[in-house]
């Protein structure tokens, strides 16, 4: 048995400097080097309980996987990964391990938690390097199933049924595959040839993908069983950006966050060879304080912007962030204007942006969220200087799908409805999840919810029970 690591702090990520990657647009951490895992690995005390596995959406044996990183058992660890999930080199870099996994980790009692997401990001990145063993793909079962949307949750449905011999059909409308992975998350947090490759896996299970096709518009679900699919999933996710509704939301420099992110990281806006505009702003405002938040302000840095605010009606303590996010977005000079709310959004007479009308704001008694409601502090409006504004204030799912599926049960904000936990919704053989069920969440929870869904589908097609 490898000799315990007892020291309280957890190995410390290496980065780029602050100064030199918000500049540039390649990967912020830099990943554990060989001797680094070996040594964090070791601090884990494969204690009894386990509580790390019952925390993590996908159930990974977490322990099982650590220990043989502490064997230096690499490839045996990699294994261990793969059971339970199709994207472990995304998992170890976007999923909040604090708030899951090493949120529950025995050694966070006295000291830091182990690792556990630097491990797994560290696993499926030796396996990339260093293995040429690909998937093999197993004898067809004789079933079809249809899944729609390529994001989290429908890549995960996909890769779990294509193991178990069903023909898989991703139906995507984008022209390339990821859904969020690929349109949302920077090339600093998640780079896209990551994406390709965890993809490439995918297909040589037999994961067929279909791209530029709307389902809703180009096909519709009935068409699909028509087709002869047995059972539909869909993973279309939350892509419909909110405003705020207040005055001047049209003006030219206002951006959702999605349309702003996907102008950067799918069509490379930020690449002097990219055919796709975006405004070089001088000083931009992102309202919001999430993670899409962080990642539009910190993108918004990288163009040039000389001033970046994260403009949020609660305080920093209530930041619905990953707190690794706000670290990152605070090294890099981006300021953080707290407790400000804007009320309208001011231009010139050409109808670009020039500024935002703004009121402070106070906490009051919690509200229905459990977090203290903001209050507007009577006299304290004031104008932020801005040319370019950002909303971040979260997504809801396209009503394209709802709209085009009879029987189709959603609710008041346009989710899908389903049954429990297996995703079945109130059409028959027709599954959901993901933040198309749940509003805008995590890529975790949303790789649970295709998890799910596949091990339902699989029930139900083979005939097993519950």
């Amino acid at each position: 048995m490898a000799q315990r690591n007892m020291s309280l702090q957890k190995t410390a990520m290496p980065t780029q400097p602050a100064e030199v990657r918000n500049h540039n647009f390649s990967e912020v951490a830099l990943g554990y080097t060989y001797e680094m895992a070996v040594s964090e690995a070791r601090r884990c005390l494969s204690c009894k309980n386990h509580p790390c596995v019952a925390q993590c959406p996908v159930a990974i044996d977490i322990p099982g996987f650590i220990d043989r990183v502490a064997q230096e058992d690499m490839q045996g660890a990699y294994e261990i990964l793969a059971r339970s999930t199709a994207l472990p080199a995304v998992c170890g870099r976007v999923c909040p391990q604090e708030t899951q996994c090493e949120g529950v980790c025995v050694r966070a009692i006295k000291g830091e938690s182990v690792g556990i997401g630097r491990l797994e990001r560290f696993v499926a990145d030796w396996h990339r390097e260093h293995s040429e063993d690909r998937p093999v793909k197993p004898a067809p079962n004789g079933h079809r199933v249809a899944v729609i949307g390529a994001g989290p949750s429908g890549l995960t449905c996909a890769g779990d049924l294509a193991k178990l011999g069903y023909t898989v059909t991703v139906f995507e409308a984008l022209h390339m595959a990821g859904g969020v992975l690929v349109y949302g998350i920077p090339e600093f947090r998640l780079p896209k040839a990551i994406v390709r490759h965890e993809i490439d896996g995918l297909r040589a299970l037999g994961v067929s993908i279909e791209t530029d096709v709307v389902v809703g518009k180009t096909l519709t679900i009935d068409e699909l069983f028509d087709m002869g699919y047995e059972a539909v999933f869909i993973g279309s996710g939350a892509g419909l950006p909110r405003f705020m509704g207040i005055p001047g939301e049209s003006l030219k420099g206002v951006y959702s966050a999605n349309e702003y992110l996907t102008r950067i990281n799918l069509m490379k806006a930020y690449s002097p060879e990219s055919r796709t505009p975006i405004q070089r702003s001088h000083a931009v405002a992102v309202v919001g304080g999430g993670n899409v938040a962080m990642d539009a302000a910190r993108c918004a840095k990288r163009l040039g912007a000389e001033q970046v605010f994260i403009v949020y009606r609660r305080g920093m303590e209530e930041l619905p962030a990953r707190l690794e996010e706000v670290e990152h977005a605070q090294e890099e000079g981006i300021i953080f204007r707290t407790l400000t709310n804007p009320v309208e959004v001011l231009g010139d007479e050409k109808g670009w942006v020039t500024g935002m009308r703004c009121v402070e704001m106070t906490l009051g008694e919690p509200d229905a969220s459990g977090r203290r409601r903001p209050i507007v502090k009577e006299g304290s409006a004031f104008i932020l200087d801005v040319d370019t504004m950002i909303m971040a204030i979260g997504t809801q799912p396209n009503p394209l799908i709802r709209s085009t599926t009879t029987g189709l049960e959603t609710d008041r904000h346009g989710c899908i409805v389903t049954n429990g936990d297996d995703g079945l919704t109130s059409r028959p053989n027709v599954y959901a999840g993901g933040d198309t069920v749940t509003g805008a969440a995590t890529v975790i929870l949303a790789m649970g919810a295709g998890k799910r869904a596949a091990e339902a589908i699989h029930r139900s097609l083979s005939g097993q029970k519950a």
